[in-house]
């Protein structure tokens, strides 16, 4: 909050906060420290999903900027985004380069995605077009999140980001990417891994399984056809052959039973709303097909990542 009370901006800001049925103290924070802050209490955890709906819901402001709770906002990024937003009259979704809060390293610019819709960080600071930015720190007008219609509730957290950015780029909406400012962030502090650690793949069992789950469902859902024909199909065959190594290989079957197991599950559950879902977003489709995927590549990612950095640990 800090990050965003300092800011180098002339507009008015207003800031919402969602507190999440802490038991940390940290909602009597908030009131004492900073009242001019909205504060929106709930009485259960109900999940990263649900408290940006809710946040947004209650907001007064024609822009909307999703901050994280391990995000810090750079001195002039809320008025970086701001002059490239007034820029596009159409609308879309803007991002600013992610960098550790640890390290000081660039982790990206945005990413682009494998055929499987892994993210693939991007580097190139000349590349403003791309697949997604991240949820940590996304920034679009109100009225094309109400058009989107917010993050999927069901989703719970992960990939929710992924879900909007893809979403919005099917209705030719641009997803983008600045160049200037930027954001630092406390990398795999709330859900646990999710980056490389010495040079190793690490990640935990919860992150896994809502990731794979997640990522599953906005391929069903946002994957134009006739390509996705071949694609999705070939997605959950590399998902079921990549979780029977993995657990082989490790001799851990915890692997199989909580990671991919309930993926299948989940998608086997959810297939009707999943199928309905995909007929109301590809028959408003206004992108091309060439558009929606040019900001793939042709190899997988997780053999690059494989090759480069071995098998991932597990915790």
């Amino acid at each position: 909050m800090d990050s965003v009370l300092r800011q180098n901006f002339s507009h008015p800001v207003e800031v919402i906060v969602h507190d999440d049925a802490s038991t940390d103290g940290s909602a009597a924070i908030v009131k004492e420290k900073y009242p001019g802050v909205r504060l929106l209490q709930s009485q259960t955890n109900v999940g990263f999903c649900v408290s940006n709906n809710r946040m947004v819901a209650a907001a007064m402001g024609e822009f909307i900027l999703l901050l994280n709770n391990d995000a810090e906002l750079r001195r002039d990024a809320l008025s970086v985004l701001y002059q490239q937003a007034l820029g596009k009259n159409g609308g879309g979704i803007f991002g600013l380069p992610q960098y550790s809060k640890e390290t000081g390293e660039l982790i990206d610019r945005g990413s682009l995605f494998d055929p499987f819709l892994n993210p693939i960080p991007n580097q190139t600071a000349s590349r403003r077009h791309v697949g997604m930015v991240i949820g940590a720190c996304l920034w679009l007008p109100k009225c094309l999140w109400d058009e989107l219609g917010g993050f999927p509730e069901w989703f719970g957290s992960l990939a929710e980001d992924m879900y909007l950015c893809c979403l919005a780029r099917l209705k030719a909406y641009p997803v983008i990417v600045l160049s200037e400012s930027g954001f630092d962030h406390w990398v795999g502090k709330n859900l646990g891994g999710g980056k490389v650690v010495r040079r190793r793949l690490k990640t935990t069992y919860r992150r896994r399984v809502l990731s794979e789950r997640n990522k599953s469902y906005v391929m069903i859902m946002c994957y134009p056809s006739p390509l996705s024909w071949v694609l999705i199909p070939l997605h959950l065959l590399s998902l079921a052959t990549e979780g029977l190594i993995l657990s082989a290989v490790k001799k851990e079957r915890r692997i199989w039973r909580e990671i991919y197991r309930p993926c299948f599950s989940a998608l086997w559950h959810r297939r009707k709303k999943l199928i309905q879902f995909r007929h109301e977003i590809q028959d408003d489709r206004r992108a091309s097909l060439l558009s929606f995927y040019s900001v793939h590549t042709f190899l997988p990612n997780k053999i690059a990542m494989l090759a480069k950095h071995g098998l991932p640990e597990v915790v």
